[in-house]
Formats: C-alpha cells, sequence, structure tokens
C-alpha cells in the first residue's frame, strides 16, 4: 500500500506522527467548540425560546416556530458547504477552518445579545434567524476540513476510519459541552433561567473560539493539499467541477445520512420539548441524560470507527442503519412506561445506534471523492443531508404527534429515514483499505 511519505519528503516518520496526532487534536478541538455553538441553540430552542420570543402562541405552535428557526440553521448548511468548500480545495484546509471557527463563534456569541420578543417584538425572532442561518453557514464548512485535517495525514490505509473518527468525536463533546453549560445555569430559578441565565452559555462561545484559533493556528497544512499545490493540481473551480463530475457521490452521500441524522435531533433536541410538555419529566433530568448519552459517545464513536476498519466502511454503516430503524420503535416504548430510570435509560441508549453510523461515516463519505475536490465534494455531500434529514426532523416530529397524538408515528419515522439509508449505503462505493490518498487519484475524470 502507498503512503503518504512521499508527499513530504521533509518530515521524518516520527515528525509525521507528531503532525498527524496535532491534527487530529486540532480538528477534534476545533469541532467540538463549533458543534457546542450549534447544539447550544438546540438544546435552548426547546426550553426557553418558544416562551421568549412566541410567548402568545400556543405551547406546541410555539414549539414548531422555535423550531423553524432552528431549522433554517441547517438550510444554510449546504451554502456553508459550497462557500468554504470551494476555499478549502482553492487555498488549503487549515485557513478555510480558522475562517469557519470565527465565523460560527461570533454569531453564537451574538444570540447572547438578543432581546427577546418583550423587548422589541418579533424583531428578536428575526434576529435569532439571521444568526443561525449565519451560524449554519460556519458549521456547514466545518465538517469537511476538520475531517480532511485529519484523515490526510493517516499514514496507513487501514487506519482511516479511526483516524477520521476522531473530529465526528467532536460531537459528542460539544453536545455535552452545551448540555452541562445551560444544566449548570438552569440550576437558577427559573424566572432568572428565563430572563439572563440562558444567555450566558452564548457568550462563552467568544472564550472558546480563542482556546481553537490558538490550538488551530499552531498547526501544518495536509499532505495531501501541499501535493496538489507543489503540482499545480489544485482546481479553479471545485465546486462547479465536483457537481458535474462527482453527481451520484454527492446525492448518495446525502441520502446515505438520513438514518443517522434525522434521529439524532429527535433524540438530542425534540426530546426537550416531547419529555417536558408530554412525559412531564424536569428540564435537569433531561439535561443530564442527554450528558450521559453524550459521554457514551466519547467511546462508541472511534470504536465504530475502528471497527469500519476492519469489517469494511458499507458494512458497519448498514448495521447501524438497521439497528436505527429498530431502535425507534424501542425507544419511544420506553419513554412512555412514565419509568424514569427507564427513560433515563432510553436516552442514554439513544446515540449507540447513531454512534453505529456517525463512526465510520467520515471516511465513507470523503473516500469517495478525489482530493483536489475532496473538501467541496465531501462537505457538499454531508451537509444536503441537513436540509432533508436533519434541520426538518424535529419539526416533522413535532407535526407528527399533534396530528396523531402517538409516538409511534414518529418511530416510523425513523424507520423511512433507515430504509433510504440502506438504499443509498448499498450504491456506494466502499474504499476501505484501497489507497486513495494520492492527490492525482481519479484524474481521469478531469
Amino acid at each position: 500500500m502507498a503512503t503518504l511519505d512521499a508527499d513530504i519528503p521533509s518530515l521524518s516518520p516520527s515528525e509525521h506522527q507528531v503532525q498527524l496526532r496535532r491534527a487530529v487534536i486540532a480538528s477534534t478541538i476545533g469541532t467540538a467548540i463549533e458543534w457546542y455553538d450549534f447544539f447550544l441553540y438546540s438544546v435552548v430552542t426547546g426550553l426557553v425560546f418558544a416562551k421568549l420570543f412566541f410567548p402568545h402562541s400556543d405551547p406546541w405552535v410555539g414549539t414548531l416556530e422555535a423550531f423553524a428557526i432552528y431549522a433554517v440553521g441547517f438550510v444554510a448548511r449546504p451554502i456553508g458547504a459550497a462557500i468554504f468548500g470551494h476555499y478549502g480545495d482553492r487555498i488549503g484546509r487549515k485557513s478555510t477552518l480558522i475562517a469557519t471557527l470565527l465565523l460560527m463563534g461570533l454569531a453564537t456569541f451574538a444570540v447572547a445579545l438578543v432581546p427577546t420578543y418583550e423587548s422589541i417584538g418579533i424583531w428578536g425572532a428575526v434576529i435569532l434567524t439571521v444568526l443561525r442561518f449565519i451560524q449554519g453557514i460556519g458549521v456547514g464548512g466545518e465538517w469537511g476540513g476538520s475531517v480532511l485535517m485529519s484523515m490526510e495525514w493517516a499514514r496507513t490505509d487501514h487506519s482511516r476510519g479511526f483516524i477520521a473518527s476522531w473530529p465526528q468525536f467532536g460531537v459528542p463533546c460539544g453536545l455535552f459541552l452545551a448540555n452541562l453549560a445551560v444544566l449548570a445555569l438552569s440550576q437558577l430559578s427559573g424566572e432568572h433561567f428565563l430572563a439572563w441565565g440562558w444567555r450566558i452559555p452564548f457568550a462563552l462561545s467568544l472564550v472558546l473560539v480563542g482556546v481553537g484559533l490558538y490550538i488551530r493556528l499552531g498547526i501544518l497544512e495536509t499532505p495531501v493539499f501541499a501535493k496538489l499545490l507543489a503540482e499545480r493540481k489544485v482546481e479553479r473551480t471545485p465546486m462547479l467541477t465536483v457537481i458535474r463530475q462527482y453527481p451520484t457521490e454527492i446525492l448518495l452521500s446525502a441520502f446515505a445520512r438520513m438514518a443517522e441524522q434525522a434521529p439524532f435531533y429527535i433524540f438530542t433536541a425534540f426530546i426537550f420539548s416531547y419529555g417536558i410538555e408530554t412525559l412531564h419529566v424536569p428540564r435537569n433530568f433531561l439535561l443530564s441524560a442527554v450528558l450521559s448519552a453524550a459521554v457514551l459517545s466519547f467511546v462508541s464513536i472511534p470504536l465504530f470507527g475502528h471497527l469500519s476498519d476492519r469489517i469494511g466502511r458499507k458494512n458497519m454503516y448498514m448495521i447501524g442503519a438497521v439497528v436505527t430503524g429498530v431502535f425507534g420503535f424501542i425507544y419511544f416504548a420506553m419513554l412512555n412506561t412514565g419509568s424514569a430510570a427507564v427513560i433515563f435509560l432510553a436516552i442514554i441508549l439513544s446515540l449507540i445506534p447513531h454512534d453505529m453510523l456517525y463512526g465510520p461515516q467520515a471516511a465513507l463519505i470523503a473516500e469517495s471523492f478525489t482530493g483536489r475536490l475532496r473538501y467541496s465534494g465531501s462537505s457538499l455531500g454531508y451537509q444536503l443531508a441537513s436540509v432533508i434529514a436533519g434541520g426538518p426532523a424535529p419539526l416533522i416530529a413535532t407535526w407528527l404527534y399533534a396530528t396523531y397524538h402517538s409516538a409511534t408515528a414518529i418511530a416510523i419515522y425513523i424507520a423511512i429515514c433507515a430504509v433510504i439509508t440502506l438504499v443509498a449505503t448499498t450504491m456506494m462505493t466502499d474504499y476501505t483499505g484501497k489507497d486513495i490518498n494520492a492527490a492525482g487519484v481519479y484524474e481521469e475524470r478531469r
């Protein structure tokens, strides 16, 4: 098998290993900060936004309105993928990742300053919508770069699944930090939490951005992009080129995410409105349960990424899709028992089927595109799922429950997503163990 050593002859094997370690750490920490920003909005949406920005609506209608703003961030993610995918393939992974971190962090900090309906009426919701859109653009450009920053330093072709899973590890880290911040501030009285307590976690984003920038500024560009520069193979219009040459791979990547992304936001965002309004369990109970689930994901995401290196990317992914489709029914059955212990267990277990997909997903998608178009292609395929899966999921779940008054309808929705994922994954190529790292691979498609 070919390795990347030839791409950067100035680095010894030990120096290469140091850079790999730094790249993985920088990608993981930076991604955790970005997802903290994004998930913080998700958590607070289900807890307070309906009350603060749509106070005159029926509780479920207010929740729908709040989740509609929440969904705007997902609509913006493919736009962010197109913008930053272009620059990631033109000027490099590192520079682009610094820009996405700044954009996301500043937009999140600004959320802390937004006046509520009581102060400026509907304009508060309008400002929230704009900031959520900016958040979506930032996170839309983040994922592809963070995955490639790690994966393109891989020395062997049998470790990409594990190495690429570490930026994915940033998701449970961000989820943990967001829930922890809200849980800590929710110790305030309900009145104080609604008045100003919820704003503090958003303001803290500015500190985290400073940490992330410090770490990312200290890493080198990936060897794959360095080789593209040296050989003058950087694409002039990468986004247009990848859409023209890889339309099938982009669409399959998006549909392959249905069983991962839609259930994830039901398990981590919709659960707050469902748990409080229907199950009548305390807010802090739900926050603690989601925190526990995130901690479990610290282990399960890299574990399933590693397993994909052993049994094949597609095999691992399809197993995860089947488990997710079945688990939706088990999940809501456990929630509806009304038992606090069973509800807590259901929430903790909910992210394991997700992690069976999310662990190998980064490598599965990124391996489908050549080096000169990889940032653009993988970002666009990954983020298009935000429009068809992640963004609409809490809205669809809320609408299904309000219409049918049964969580079974939501479980059926999850099962349908799993079937779509199975079909799409079957049609994808499995590059596990094959040398896709060379920047010139697939040049016959030019």
